[in-house]
């Protein structure tokens, strides 16, 4: 198995890298070992599907952050070499509370978290998306840079900055999270060409998009031109199971046979995810049988 600092090194990679990929999107140790087999170079581990996870609750930063490390830790234990990229929200309150963010993910064997500038959780008002101002958005990443053990631990600086703010307050808060030392720029709410055009045109990070939408961003080709390193495409992993134990458990109640149900994967399939045959070698060797 690589270290936490191997795994960083990969992340780094592929940020260093000339092509765009997709991120496996993971929620507990057996969906990592099956993004990590199935040959994805980042595993994606989101505030969303945490708090599915975890608390079976929305995303509404509900979820705490010794709740969300303990659930990274287990995934970044079961995997070898899939480095594992986080969202770390507001980094859990302030840059304070950021930099003991850091301290936990680090620690939990993360290779690289996002720290986003959105104003949460929610505030009592009207319920609009706002942003906290440039300079605490500085403030929170210089704290988390800062705060990291190992060098090779990615800082993402995170925003929803076009879609709340419009294009020229992206392109000054780009300007500004490069300066800062951020190893990359992570934005949400981009649905354009000419929306990435006036942000690529300053960033001179690696960029990570969130949430692409309609087809104008689909292009990994125009995206690896435009600095974008990683595209996430959702989370629809953690649906696709909850909907596949629901079908299943709905069949048992309505009277269908174990032997005759479908979709249940075979015993080599459970043997490989769950390293069967680690454990029956170690059983062997150390426990005589």
């Amino acid at each position: 198995m690589s270290s936490n600092t191997d795994r960083r090194q990969r992340f780094r990679a592929v940020l260093a890298g000339p092509h765009c990929v997709h991120p496996g999107s993971v929620f507990d140790p057996m969906s990592a070992r099956i993004a990590e087999e199935l040959g994805f170079e980042v595993g994606m581990y989101a505030g969303s599907t945490a708090s599915l996870t975890v608390l079976g609750a929305p995303d509404l930063i509900v979820l705490t952050l010794s709740e969300f490390a303990q659930q990274a830790r287990r995934i970044c234990r079961a995997v070898r070499t899939l480095p594992v990229l986080v969202d770390a929200d507001h980094g859990y309150g302030n840059a304070l509370n950021a930099m003991r963010t850091v301290e936990e993910l680090e620690n939990a064997g993360v290779a690289a978290m996002t720290l986003e500038d959105t104003v949460l959780p929610r505030p009592h008002g009207d319920g609009k998306v706002t942003l906290i101002s440039l300079k605490e958005g500085l403030g929170k990443v210089r704290a988390a840079l800062a705060a990291r053990d190992d060098p090779s631990f990615v800082i993402v600086a995170r925003s929803g900055v076009v879609s709340v703010n419009g294009v020229e307050d992206a392109v000054a808060r780009t300007k500004a999270y490069t300066a800062s030392g951020a190893d990359a720029l992570f934005y949400t709410g981009i649905r354009t060409r000419t929306e990435l055009d006036a942000v690529a045109a300053v960033a001179t990070l690696p960029i990570i998009l969130g949430g692409i939408e309609g087809t104008e961003l689909k292009d990994r080709d125009y995206l690896a031109a435009r600095g974008v390193r990683i595209a996430l495409q959702g989370h629809q992993p953690i649906m696709a199971a909850q909907q596949a134990v629901y079908n299943t458990l709905k069949a048992l109640r309505d009277g269908v046979q174990p032997a005759d149900l479908q979709g249940v994967p075979g015993a080599d399939f459970m043997g490989r995810v769950t390293r069967d045959a680690d454990y029956k070698r170690w059983t062997k060797d150390f426990l005589g049988g």
